[in-house]
């Protein structure tokens, strides 16, 4: 089966069951990535369900419709680094607070670029929020990069410092299921339009 149909139908399950987990979709460059988590977010939201779309970067997070910015959405510390259990400045009043209880979904792109201490954060939170001890609240989390890429960047640290402060080091990273995209598109594609006749 087609390594983008068999995610999206297995993430797709895993939101109709309504059982929370954290899933990571490992997906070099070119591989379809964009394309399945819009997708999903497309499909939740057609049943008037939330999803909410969150990425490390701003650029990543223009290529979703209705992404955002994850520090600035989940109003993280500028100073991770250097508290020991940070948490989202969210109330379950605001607006952010209210979202995060009733949606269905987050998904957070080029996660590889995170400090560990940011999903460790956003754990705790929504676990205050939605007043469930369970991983994240049972909300479902996707995280979605490629550790191949950019670590943290951690100013005046040393290569030690970035892999300690990478979300494999965090010890939610031991509930993470894997999925993987393998194919790339846009040599595949290439590879169409190559051999394509020129007489067409």
């Amino acid at each position: 089966m087609n390594s983008k149909k068999k995610g999206y139908e297995t993430l797709m399950q895993a939101v109709d069951n309504n059982t929370g987990g954290l899933f990571f979709l490992d997906a070099p460059g070119g591989t379809g990535k964009t394309f399945v988590i819009s997708l999903i977010l497309a499909t939740i939201r057609s049943r008037c369900d939330i999803a909410l779309a969150l990425a490390s970067s701003g650029i990543a997070a223009t290529l979703l419709n209705g992404g955002r910015i994850a520090h600035s959405a989940l109003k993280l510390p500028l100073n991770l680094n250097t508290i020991d259990t940070p948490t989202c400045n969210i109330s379950r009043s605001s607006a952010m607070g209210k979202l995060l209880m009733q949606c269905k979904l987050i998904v957070w792109n080029e996660c590889s670029m995170a400090h560990k201490k940011s999903l460790e954060a956003l754990n705790f939170t929504l676990k205050d929020l939605r007043r469930n001890n369970n991983i994240f609240g049972s909300l479902m989390i996707l995280l979605a990069g490629d550790f191949r890429q950019t670590l943290p960047v951690i100013p005046c640290g040393t290569a030690a410092d970035e892999l300690n402060a990478c979300l494999k080091a965090s010890p939610l990273w031991n509930n993470v299921k894997t999925l993987s995209l393998t194919t790339n598109m846009r040599v595949q594609l290439q590879n169409v339009l190559h051999n394509f006749p020129n007489n067409c």
